[in-house]
């Protein structure tokens, strides 16, 4: 075969493989596992009972729903069978509760949201409900760094214990608000590589991370960071952006936006991100937006669930 003949076979050759190449290497993009979540008190929305949250999720189009804790532990089998008949029936799954022990305060404070963990925690696992979150203080006025990590360690220990015994997963949220670190006379972790030591320390194997975009952006976390995590790391996830006009150390943390509204926040990166690591959890926003929440609630699951669609492409 002469060099002519050769080069125009290599092109016709090229010419049928690259589309089917291109093809196959669409078709092995990853696509998103998580789901989009409706945990109305992020938003401002007042819902009264589980159906009714239920409800609402299913007519906006949301994934899965909070668990509402104290509820689910005191209906009777028959009573969360129906409930569980309903979640299924509208396709929708659980997202993450909220921890109801405050670890923050005094001891005795601690021990009586302790005492109390067990039942509402057999309640979740009853409904089947396997994630709670909850978020760490970025600054203390009284213990240092090490003193603070310590009583976190201990504390955060014993809850995550009495969860695992029912089979539920810790995620700790860390706040990079930097208005919020000199708060306190002590700063306190603030990043995803300190939570990482404090999970490490706690040790149960059943604590994780909840991200959120605003405190990744605002303690300068990267897409590295995120790309080094596994499924298995992350609970649950918060969508955010920021306001213009205000640099990042000015922003505070009660004043966020829905997310991918402003483009402050490179929202898109973060999901991406998600999408490649695998994360098949809930994704909620949690704007702390007055507009959001003075609205009925209709109206602000439809911006929030548009909010979403958008971020994520769905």
């Amino acid at each position: 075969m002469n060099r002519r003949t050769f080069v125009r076979s290599s092109v016709a050759l090229a010419a049928t493989t690259l589309p089917a190449a291109l093809s196959a290497e669409t078709s092995a993009s990853p696509t998103r596992q998580f789901t989009l979540a409706l945990t109305p008190g992020s938003i401002g929305v007042k819902v009264q009972t589980q159906r009714e949250l239920n409800e609402l999720a299913h007519r906006h189009g949301f994934e899965s729903v909070e668990p509402r804790t104290e509820e689910l532990a005191g209906m009777s089998d028959a009573e969360l069978q129906e409930t569980l008949g309903d979640l299924k029936a509208k396709h929708l799954a659980w997202a993450a509760a909220g921890l109801p022990v405050d670890f923050r305060k005094d001891d005795a404070i601690f021990r009586d949201g302790l005492a109390k963990l067990p039942r509402l925690a057999e309640g979740l696992q009853r409904a089947g409900a396997t994630r709670i979150g909850t978020w760490l203080s970025p600054s203390h006025d009284e213990l240092t760094y090490r003193q603070n990590f310590d009583q976190h360690a201990a504390r955060l220990r014993e809850t995550a214990k009495i969860l695992k015994d029912h089979g539920i997963r810790l995620g700790l949220e860390y706040v990079g608000t930097q208005l919020l670190l000199v708060k306190g006379r002590y700063p306190f972790l603030h990043t995803m590589a300190e939570t990482r030591e404090l999970i490490a320390a706690i040790g149960t194997g059943n604590v994780g991370h909840v991200l959120d975009t605003w405190h990744w952006w605002t303690a300068n976390d990267t897409e590295a960071d995120l790309l080094a995590l596994k499924n298995e790391d992350v609970v649950t996830v918060d969508l955010n952006d920021a306001p213009t006009g205000l640099e990042m150390r000015d922003q505070m943390d009660n004043q966020r936006e829905l997310p991918a509204a402003t483009g402050v926040i490179p929202v898109s990166t973060f999901i991406g991100a998600l999408i490649k690591i695998g994360y098949d959890g809930p994704i909620r926003p949690e704007p702390f937006n007055q507009p959001l929440n003075a609205m009925e609630n209709e109206p602000a699951c439809a911006a929030t669930i548009a909010a979403m669609r958008k971020t994520v492409g769905a």
